[in-house]
């Protein structure tokens, strides 16, 4: 049978916080859609985590979240600047474009999925005319598709230019929990200049569940139109909110994250094969060829070849030691 514990961190179960608050909900009649008070507490909850007044609405998933966000930004004949292998760029079927009915994506080189301020230069000073789609966005991933973690400061240097042109900002954060264990301060979001932020829950060990959370609350304006448009506005919305508040309300959602970085600091040094990104949130990639993959999947294994060529190893909340030790082991044998 294979293994599947270092294929993504969406292979692995629901921690038991979210479970558990998932049973409390199912109980008792609620308003749907949102309206209840379940519903309400996870959002406050949310507010609370960023000290921010913001709105919060869940969704089912991130590439929902981010698609739905992003054409809240951007008109159709517009486009989203963001780095070239963003999950919105590479891994969401055109989600962005179909839910923006036909936005555009411009695509920014940086190294571990950091977007390089620089390249950010050209973009907005191009002149607007009819036969491309100049930006009116810009989208960040944190941590980063390489596991790779903005510091605020390489936020607002990239924020900053985008928000003196009037364009809005989008936060990818589908292992946000990650990047906050690795240091980022949740709260200084709300001081970058972001508009919609993705607060991932489905990552970091809850069920099926994202946060959005509208910064800009001028854009709460008929968003749950958006929403139900979207396929997005669950009538029994509390069990989408539940896990939000068994993650939080102890802070489970960062000892979960934190686990899962240590994690992946400890296979990065147990194992031989270069390490081609920084480890910094709970992902690890290593230089590996086809040859030694075929060998690795042989053992019952199961890991990805990613964006870059490089061999992905995603630890999560459920990774054990043992399992470290053992898929380590494999490694050292196969080089």
């Amino acid at each position: 049978m294979a293994r599947y514990d270092f294929a993504s961190d969406n292979t692995a179960p629901a921690a038991p916080e979210a479970i558990d608050a998932l049973i409390k909900a199912n109980s008792g009649f609620t308003p749907g859609y949102g309206a209840d008070a379940i519903s309400r507490r996870a959002a406050d909850l949310i507010r609370e985590t960023l000290d921010a007044d913001a709105e919060v609405r869940f969704v089912a998933s991130g590439t929902a979240a981010n698609s739905i966000a992003l054409a809240t930004l951007v008109q159709p004949f517009e486009a989203v600047l963001a780095h070239e292998h963003a999950h919105i760029a590479t891994d969401e079927t055109g989600a962005p474009t179909f839910f923006g009915h036909g936005l555009g994506i411009t695509r920014l080189p940086g190294a571990s999925g950091r977007i390089d301020p620089d390249s950010l230069t050209a973009p907005l000073a191009a002149r607007d005319q009819a036969h491309w789609q100049s930006p009116a966005a810009l989208s960040i991933t944190n941590a980063t598709e390489y596991g790779a973690v903005y510091a605020a400061a390489h936020i607002q240097a990239l924020t900053a230019p985008v928000k003196a042109k009037g364009y809005g900002v989008h936060l990818d954060g589908a292992r946000l929990a990650n990047a906050a264990a690795s240091g980022f301060d949740l709260k200084a979001i709300k001081t970058l200049g972001v508009d919609i932020l993705v607060f991932g829950g489905t990552k970091a060990g809850m069920t099926p569940t994202e946060a959005i959370v509208l910064f800009d609350k001028a854009l709460a304006r008929r968003f749950d139109a958006r929403l139900k448009q979207s396929g997005q506005l669950p009538s029994k919305g509390r069990f989408y909110a539940a896990p939000f508040i068994g993650m939080l309300e102890d802070g489970a959602i960062l000892r979960h994250a934190a686990h899962a970085n240590a994690m992946a600091q400890r296979l990065a040094a147990a194992q031989p094969f270069k390490v081609t990104h920084p480890v910094e949130a709970n992902a690890v990639f290593v230089d590996m060829d086809d040859e030694r993959l075929a060998r690795l999947h042989a053992t019952g294994w199961f890991v990805y070849r990613f964006i870059d060529g490089s061999v992905r190893l995603m630890c999560s909340w459920a990774t054990t030691p043992e399992a470290v030790n053992e898929l380590a082991a494999v490694l050292r044998s196969l080089a």
